[in-house]
């Protein structure tokens, strides 16, 4: 069945290692990356849109560019006088990655300023996936009007995934992130967590404390990551199920390595794949991206 599919966040200008000590140029953001891989691997008669903001300036205007190249719909991104796109740097050390970045001014921080335009965007999607970094780089009033526009999507019985994509560095408090989080995850039908953020921010013991936190915030379908311990899939309907990691030879960059998974995985579901098969599917692809630098790979360099 053909659909759309809307990735709401924040892309960036990436800078990332090169030979002879030189920076190449890229563009990413964890929804953004998500939706690149979703696009290569979603069947032709899905479409991907992101929602954001851009400034006008040459680089936003390079970015929407790549954006459309890469098949991605940018109708819903706004573009705002006065701003400019969020720029960030990889920092690689055996194959792990920290960042600095440089966003206070990034036009992506009022994608939910015009409510008009973020209810057309949603109501022309069938799947919505946003992130904790969406909600993160957004003001309070900003946050209520995307969680509004997506509750109600959610009650209209569009699937709204959400992974909370933790980096506390983005949030001024500790609470208020806990809090903010969990009404996101409120507003979601698919959960898509990483297990290692929800041990270190919210203190879960186990990946089944995970699952019975968020089922009891009114999740119906859980997808927990654990790195190269697999994945732990808990449907509605349906027994748990635990889908290995594909293993990698050589670890060269962990950079959208979830994001890919995440892509790759509502891929395979929304063409009617089970959640084991599209995990193990998006394992494989996520195996793949973390083989090679930078958050986008070309599909040539991933599975068959």
């Amino acid at each position: 069945m053909a659909g759309t599919m809307l990735s709401i966040g924040e892309c960036m200008v990436e800078l990332m290692q090169a030979e002879g000590g030189l920076l190449r140029k890229g563009y990413a953001g964890d929804t953004f990356n998500a939706a690149y891989y979703a696009r290569l691997f979603l069947p032709s008669d899905w479409q991907v849109a992101y929602c954001s903001a851009v400034g006008t300036d040459t680089v936003s205007d390079e970015m929407l560019a790549f954006m459309a190249d890469k098949g991605i719909d940018t109708t819903p991104v706004r573009k705002i006088e006065g701003r400019t796109p969020g720029l960030y740097m990889i920092h690689l050390k055996d194959g792990e990655r920290s960042f600095s970045y440089w966003r206070s001014a990034s036009a992506a921080r009022l994608l939910a300023d015009d409510p008009d335009h973020l209810r057309r965007a949603i109501e022309g999607a069938d799947l919505i996936l946003f992130s904790g970094i969406t909600l993160a780089i957004l003001s309070p009033d900003a946050v209520e009007t995307l969680l509004a526009e997506l509750r109600r999507a959610k009650a209209a019985g569009k699937r709204v995934v959400f992974d909370p994509n933790i980096r506390p560095r983005l949030w001024d408090d500790a609470e208020r992130m806990r809090r903010t989080l969990s009404d996101g995850a409120r507003a979601a039908n698919l959960l898509m967590p990483s297990f290692d953020d929800e041990v270190t921010h919210f203190g879960d013991s186990s990946i089944a404390a995970t699952i019975a936190r968020y089922k009891a915030l009114g999740v119906a379908d859980i997808v927990v990551k654990d790195g190269e311990k697999g994945v732990t899939l808990a449907f509605e309907g349906s027994d748990e199920s635990h889908v290995p990691a594909t293993p990698v030879a050589r670890v060269v960059d962990t950079t959208s390595a979830g994001d890919s998974f995440n892509g790759a995985f509502l891929s395979r579901l929304v063409a009617g794949d089970s959640p084991s098969a599209s995990a193990a599917f998006a394992a494989r692809v996520a195996a793949g991206v973390i083989g090679h630098h930078g958050a986008l790979v070309d599909k040539s360099k991933l599975v068959d």
